[in-house]
């Protein structure tokens, strides 16, 4: 082979592995700067954002019993701390769910360790091969109200009971007793007494109804006070006179707030009745008024038996009593203060109680201020915040 061939040869042979080279030099590089294939996420994105905009408690759970995905309300509740489910019976139920596949819905008492029981209701269904879906609704204000009503009407029974059982008695008692007279005016006039408590009662309890609907008032008037309290001592007035209790009216005059009239004045005729119920005969009663902030303070100062200090935190408690036996013999249904309280809260209000045993008690009942000058023009008062309040 001549030398030109042997040259020719040799640079073809140079090039090709020269472009070996290069080529295997950008396969290689290729290699390095591939990007990793990607995993298909764990939480399909579609439920991811169904899971953000839910008002209720909603966890993924993996098969590694790892919390994946939570909504803001999860973590609001406590039922999940970080990638943990930190209650325990949902941690049952997603592995009984896990286990056979079956969608669960059931009512759980959840507790916590700084605060009461969670009444809740939970529905557990699977979501897809390794996820379970937990959705879970607080029921607890739910219960709370349905205990209250259970207990309102076994109590609304309870009361209900005395009055009508007493006239059934009497009632047979005039029968026996039809050939005396006297007997027979002495019954009726107890019947009527037991009927008229009946008709108070019954009267409360519609008002207390009405107003635990927390329904917004149904367009609010200016209310004058001095009439309002005019009627409310004038009720109280012949309990008053057979105890010889003096009613006294004072403080300032020309005072009004917006609201339903009849609703305040019933609770200032709840006010000034318990005053009177409540206080040793030839004693008084005494109800103030005064502005004070932007608010109207109605003030009922008795000299009667107080209250325990034990008991303050209960009275207004529907059908409370601190002494059944007194109440008994008043003629009272344990509501009053209960009517007090939600005609307070009804009107942007409040009411609360000073009391010592054996040296009486102020209750006062504050309500928005609602300014009327001369003319007749009413405007309401903005007053400041509750917590500046005195």
């Amino acid at each position: 082979m001549d030398p030109t061939t042997q040259a020719l040869l040799a640079g073809l042979l140079g090039s090709l592995v020269a472009g070996g080279a290069v080529l295997a030099w950008h396969l290689s590089d290729r290699q390095q700067h591939r990007l990793p294939p990607t995993e298909e996420p764990l939480v399909p994105p579609g439920v991811a954002t169904v899971l953000s905009v839910l008002r209720s408690s909603a966890v993924v759970i993996d098969d590694s019993d790892v919390v994946v995905k939570a909504s803001a309300p999860a973590f609001a509740m406590g039922f999940v701390r970080g990638t943990t489910l930190v209650s325990e019976e949902l941690g049952n139920l997603v592995c009984e769910v896990r286990r056979d596949g079956q969608i669960r819905e059931t009512e759980l008492i959840v507790t916590r360790p700084n605060g009461p029981p969670r009444n809740v209701s939970a529905r557990v269904a699977p979501l897809g091969s390794r996820l379970v879906l937990a959705l879970v609704e607080d029921r607890t204000r739910e219960r709370r109200i349905e205990a209250v009503r259970r207990d309102f009407v076994a109590n609304v029974s309870h009361e209900l009971k005395t009055p009508v059982g007493a006239i059934k008695l009497l009632a047979e008692a005039v029968q026996d007793a039809a050939d005396d007279p006297e007997a027979v005016h002495r019954f009726s006039n107890r019947m009527l007494t037991e009927s008229d408590r009946l008709t108070h009662l019954v009267q409360q309890v519609i008002e207390l109804s009405r107003l635990q609907g927390d329904e917004p008032l149904e367009s609010p008037e200016t209310v004058d006070l001095d009439r309002v309290i005019a009627g409310a001592v004038d009720t109280s007035a012949m309990d008053a006179g057979a105890k010889d209790i003096k009613v006294l009216v004072e403080g300032q005059p020309r005072i009004a707030v917006l609201g339903n009239e009849e609703q305040v004045t019933a609770a200032v005729a709840n006010l000034v009745a318990n005053a009177v119920h409540y206080s040793d005969p030839g004693s008084k009663v005494l109800v103030t008024t005064k502005v004070v902030e932007g608010y109207v303070e109605i003030s009922v100062v008795d000299q009667g038996i107080g209250i325990p200090q034990q008991e303050i935190d209960r009275i207004f408690e529907r059908f409370y009593r601190v002494d059944p036996a007194r109440h008994r013999s008043t003629g009272g249904t344990g509501l009053g203060l209960s009517i007090v309280k939600h005609v307070a809260a009804t009107h942007g209000g409040d009411v609360r109680v000073w009391s010592e045993e054996g040296q009486g008690s102020t209750f006062t009942l504050t309500l928005p201020h609602h300014l009327v000058d001369d003319e007749g023009h009413a405007s309401l008062v903005a007053p400041p915040d509750q917590e500046e309040r005195p």
